[in-house]
């Protein structure tokens, strides 16, 4: 077995004592959000500086006994590969903030690379090739085979090495500075959840449909939900959203022509449909007047869409931040996102210090194109 796998916190001296010395170590992290109802963090794999795999099950045993500190050392290196959704697994989970982050997607991104997975970084920078096995596993059953935990190892046992490279590409391109203020930004994510969302706010289709329909739709998103969280099984797997879509508009009038609609699964229907018949029952008697359809925003509950002139200055400091990108190599989006140069384009700063202020631009963005922008906004 080409890597230790940890399921008791008494089994993890040997990887607290490589971690204890400060030295950089690869981290990523497993969860169960494809096929669960909960996307819970799973597994939590390590490579330390030696070449050691370690593997973690997060679903046996607190592992921020051993990770934490050395998480949370801003003089310790933590290797990983697009960070963003571990980070807030990390912190929901185990009320960890990672300090000390090198992100290899973030690096790959500043040199311009086309391809960020890391898969396609292995190939290329160090020629290995990963496996897609596993990419869609579930990785909350137990016992877990030993070939899905040496795939599960992958993730991390070449990172030392890749990051070696980008960082190297990264000094020669004079991005260093670059890379390491993202990282530090991207330290700042957290988990973050709002109950009060509409769930209809998640559905394309639904911006345009008429107010029973959303209302409808609204009621049957709410019963998957309840049906997945009953099942542990993630909701996509419960129905997907164009199915949901097809009844709040179809109106079956029973649990036969709702177990006919095209996708749906016969046994649902059969065990749970009278719950969502019902439910949608209840939206039909509701008044047109009384229907809550498609949130719109209004007020203040949002920007909104720009004033024309708003939109016009916003294409020309987006010209700016093209030709920019092209000199640089770099993606348009990576260098200044488009809502950036919007909110730029709405403020209309007139000095470095007042771009500055606005905080849509990190330092080494207004060092490359903040001269260019403040020219537009001048005229």
């Amino acid at each position: 077995m080409s890597f230790i796998f940890i399921d008791r916190e008494q089994d993890s001296h040997s990887l607290a004592e490589e971690l204890a010395d400060g030295a950089p170590f690869a981290l990523d992290c497993e969860a169960a959000g494809f096929h669960r109802y909960s996307d819970r963090l799973c597994l939590v794999q390590v490579t330390t500086a030696s070449g050691r795999d370690f593997i973690l099950d997060a679903l046996a045993f607190d592992i921020g006994a051993v990770l934490k500190d050395s998480l949370e050392d801003a003089s310790t290196p933590v290797l990983m590969h697009g960070a963003d959704y571990d980070l807030r697994l990390l912190d929901r989970d185990v009320d960890t903030r990672i300090r000390g982050l090198v992100d290899t997607q973030v690096a790959a991104s500043l040199l311009g690379e086309k391809s960020l997975g890391l898969a396609a970084l292995l190939e290329k920078f160090l020629g290995v090739r990963l496996a897609k096995k596993y990419q869609r596993a579930d990785w909350a059953r137990r016992p877990l085979p030993t070939e899905m935990l040496d795939y599960a190892a992958n993730d991390t046992r070449h990172l030392h090495e890749l990051v070696g490279r980008l960082q190297s590409e990264l000094a020669d391109a004079g991005r260093v500075s670059w890379a390491d203020e993202e990282y530090r930004t991207l330290e700042t994510v957290r988990w973050q959840e709002d109950p009060d969302e509409d769930p209809v706010t998640r559905v394309k289709a639904a911006r345009d449909l008429p107010p029973r329909i959303v209302a409808r739709l609204r009621e049957a998103l709410q019963w998957r939900d309840d049906v997945a969280r009953e099942q542990d099984r993630a909701p996509f797997r419960v129905a997907p959203d164009p199915l949901l879509v097809e009844v709040a508009a179809r109106q079956p009038a029973n649990v036969g022509a709702l177990a006919n609609l095209k996708g749906m699964n016969g046994r649902l229907a059969r065990s749970h449909g009278d719950t969502l018949l019902e439910r949608l029952g209840r939206v039909d008697a509701v008044a047109d007047t009384d229907l809550q359809g498609y949130p719109r925003r209004r007020g203040n509950g949002g920007p909104g869409r720009p004033p024309p002139e708003v939109e016009e200055l916003a294409q020309r400091l987006k010209g700016v931040r093209n030709r920019n990108a092209e000199r640089l190599g770099i993606d348009r989006g990576t260098l200044v996102p488009n809502a950036a140069l919007v909110e730029i384009a709405r403020a209309g700063p007139r000095s470095m210090e007042e771009l500055s202020a606005l905080g849509e631009l990190k330092r080494w963005q207004l060092d490359v194109v903040g001269t260019g922008l403040l020219e537009v906004l001048g005229t």
